[in-house]
C-alpha cells in the first residue's frame, strides 16, 4: 500500500462552452435589433403667456367645520341634515350641473360630515367634486 500524498491535479476551465454561449446570444441580439438614425429631435418646448388668465369653472364652495356645521359659498347652512344641505346646493347652483363642489373640511373634522356633503351633492344633481383639508389655523392644504 501507497500512502503517499500524490501531486494534486490542477482543475481544468473550459472556455469553449462559455465562447459558445456568448457568440449565441450576440447573433441573437444582431439579428432581432434594428437600427435606425435620426437626423434631429423635435422638441416642443413649454410656453408661458402672464398675459393669459386660466379659465376656472364656476365652484360651490363647501366648508365643513370641526363640530360638523356647513357653510356653502360663505353662508352659513341651518341645520346638519343631507337634506337641508341638499336644498341648499341645489339653490346656490341654479339648476347648472357643471359647477365644480370644493369641499374643504377642517382637519378634525368626522369623516361622516365629508360623506354627507358627498350625498347632498348627488342629490343636488352635482357630480364634480374636490376636496381640501384645513388645519385649525384656517390654512387650507
Amino acid at each position: 500500500m501507497n500512502f503517499r500524498k500524490g501531486r494534486p491535479e490542477e482543475p481544468e476551465i473550459n472556455l469553449i462552452p462559455f465562447i459558445d454561449i456568448l457568440l449565441v446570444v450576440l447573433i441573437f441580439l444582431m439579428a432581432s435589433t434594428t437600427y435606425s438614425k435620426f437626423t434631429e429631435l423635435q422638441v416642443t418646448l413649454p410656453t408661458a403667456d402672464a398675459e393669459k388668465l386660466r379659465e376656472r369653472p364656476r365652484e360651490i364652495v363647501v366648508l365643513v367645520s370641526a363640530d360638523g356645521r356647513y357653510v356653502v359659498n360663505r353662508k352659513p347652512v341651518d341645520g346638519r341634515s343631507v337634506e337641508l344641505l341638499a336644498a341648499e346646493l341645489n339653490a346656490v347652483s341654479e339648476g347648472s350641473k357643471d359647477l365644480v363642489v370644493i369641499v374643504s373640511a377642517d382637519a378634525t373634522a368626522a369623516h361622516q360630515s365629508v360623506v354627507n356633503v358627498m350625498d347632498a351633492a348627488r342629490r343636488a344633481g352635482l357630480a364634480r367634486l374636490t376636496f381640501a383639508t384645513q388645519t385649525s389655523g384656517g390654512e387650507a392644504r
